[in-house]
């Protein structure tokens, strides 16, 4: 007993003195908050492949795993050009495993799991009738959440929450990717809303991904207003992890003097030679 106690007490304390980390470069939009992380960031990325995995099995045995090719195309093409500038804010995201694919679905919703695990819904583009730049504000929204490690830092406050849990864990030998991680991940991506302070930088590094990739970030303004107008009549569940609001867009108003620049640029290098 005396030694479960003092292994749980280790836990305790390990947890309380875990320093914080910053988990990419700020960028245009200046993102300078550091996260605590009591995960591995390893252990994370394992539990997000075994949930991925779970669904494109589901998907797959029903049926609906890229049951629209033409959709599957235009979603690699958009993401294959926001990849490359993922590197303004963590270089080594360029060395992730990434996986994109479509569900044929009339679900209004999308998602990037840690390391690069997306799956985007037909309903969010069927529904909304996105342009390939709104597409590509969805796309930089998820994929900034994983940039920044959210689910990580999310799971990582559960755990604070749970010591007992943790301690328990310690004393069986069960590390943190075995104590149901994937079904966490599942969670976070699936049922729980991101708190504001994330959902914020989501939004401004998806704009920054956006501009850099060459879609014209004044789009991103027309997707959340296209997101309102669903809320009102049909809330979809993407609007239950991600809530549509006017402050929201405002905000996005606000940083787009930032990033424009970048999407002339970018616009630039597109420009064929004379």
């Amino acid at each position: 007993m005396r030694m479960a106690t003092a292994k749980v007490l280790v836990v305790s304390l390990a947890l309380a003195g875990c320093a914080t980390t910053q988990t990419t470069q700020p960028g245009a939009v200046d993102i300078h908050r550091k996260q605590t992380m009591l995960v591995s960031e390893a252990s994370v990325e394992h539990g997000a492949q075994q949930s991925y995995l779970g669904e494109l099995e589901k998907a797959g045995a029903s049926g609906k795993l890229n049951a629209d090719p033409a959709l599957t195309a235009r979603i690699r093409r958009i993401t294959d050009r926001l990849i490359p500038v993922t590197a303004t804010f963590r270089p080594d995201a360029l060395e992730w495993k990434w996986e994109v694919n479509t569900l044929s679905t009339p679900e209004v919703n999308a998602y990037c799991m840690p390391g690069g695990k997306i799956m985007v819904y037909s309903g969010l583009v069927d529904k909304l009738q996105l342009d390939d730049a709104e597409i590509a504000t969805v796309l930089g929204h998820e994929m900034s959440h994983a940039l920044r490690e959210h689910t990580r830092e999310r799971v990582s406050k559960a755990y604070e929450q749970q010591v007992a849990l943790v301690g328990l864990a310690v004393l069986t030998g069960a590390g943190p990717d075995t104590i149901a991680l994937a079904d966490q991940v599942a969670s976070v991506t699936f049922e729980l809303p991101h708190d504001r302070e994330q959902e914020s930088e989501a939004d401004v590094m998806g704009l920054e991904l956006m501009a850099r990739a060459g879609y014209d970030p004044h789009k991103a303004i027309s997707l959340w207003k296209k997101m309102m107008a669903v809320e009102k009549s049909e809330p979809p569940q993407y609007l239950s992890t991600h809530p549509a609001s006017a402050n929201r867009i405002a905000e996005l108003e606000r940083h787009l003097p930032q990033v424009l620049p970048l999407y002339a640029a970018a616009e630039r290098k597109d420009l064929p030679a004379h």
